[in-house]
């Protein structure tokens, strides 16, 4: 059904012109070659899509919203166009490290693993390294994952042929639409498998997605509420304990 072995790349793109060449760059680095880069652009306004085109790789193709529909609709895109094994997550900001898909591939093979993550570092806008490392644990399942968002989307790599392709969609108008995916897929008894190994750079700028820490918070408990449909008490529990992780994990 899918093309064993291939990894499908998605990467949502809006007003990334300052970052997508690094982005790119870094998959075109990649050791392990059987892969398609799906570049979808989120009806951006800068320069982005003049930096999408301006590829020639037969492997990297672009598409473009209609509308803007956020990072979730713009990876819905691309996974509709998918045609590889596995789906990989990698953000416009982000960058992997060479041999990160080499590695993480064997690692699900060697383990039959369905879904699994790596441990990543974070960095400024200008890809300065900090030496602060968000570790892979050994393993998430659904009771973890509720306390803590420690599932990055761009070290995530999901096997579609142990994984339905239905619960990889993102739910749209959510503000943390990826830790609603992981919910989603581990509610049905995935659990992924942690890779504890810097193969994901994380860079953190002022208008990204995640900097704002009260839309975090906010968003959380939205998650919480409307999506996990958790009472207020349960959904205040959650709140503070996931949002004091994510505090630990940036230490």
């Amino acid at each position: 059904m899918y093309n064993e072995g291939k990894v499908s790349i998605i990467v949502p793109v809006y007003n990334a012109e300052n970052f997508l060449h690094r982005t790119v760059d870094s998959i075109l680095a990649q050791t392990y070659e059987n892969w398609e880069l799906l570049l979808a652009d989120d009806c951006s306004t800068d320069q982005s899509r003049d930096i999408m085109k301006s590829y020639t790789d037969e492997r990297i193709h672009c598409f473009y919203c209609e509308k803007n529909s956020g990072p979730a609709g713009a990876r819905n895109l691309a996974l509709r166009k998918a045609s590889g094994q596995y789906i990989a997550f990698l953000d416009a900001d982000d960058f992997w490290l060479p041999q990160k898909l080499e590695k993480q591939i064997s690692f699900m093979k060697k383990g039959n693993y369905p879904f699994s993550f790596t441990s990543y570092e974070f960095a400024d806008a200008n890809a300065v390294r900090s030496g602060t490392v968000a570790h892979a644990p050994e393993r998430v399942g659904y009771q973890e994952i509720l306390k803590s968002s420690t599932i990055a989307p761009s070290t995530a790599v999901l096997d579609r042929n142990q994984i339905d392709t239905e619960l990889i969609y993102m739910p749209e108008n959510v503000r943390l639409e990826d830790a609603a995916t992981w919910m989603q897929i581990m509610k049905t008894g995935v659990v992924a498998y942690g890779l504890d190994e810097i193969l994901t750079i994380y860079c953190r700028h002022k208008g990204a997605y995640s900097g704002n820490k009260l839309d975090a918070v906010w968003g959380k408990w939205k998650l919480y509420r409307n999506v996990e449909k958790f009472s207020f008490f349960k959904a205040a529990y959650y709140v503070c304990v996931n949002t004091w992780a994510a505090v630990i994990r940036r230490l």
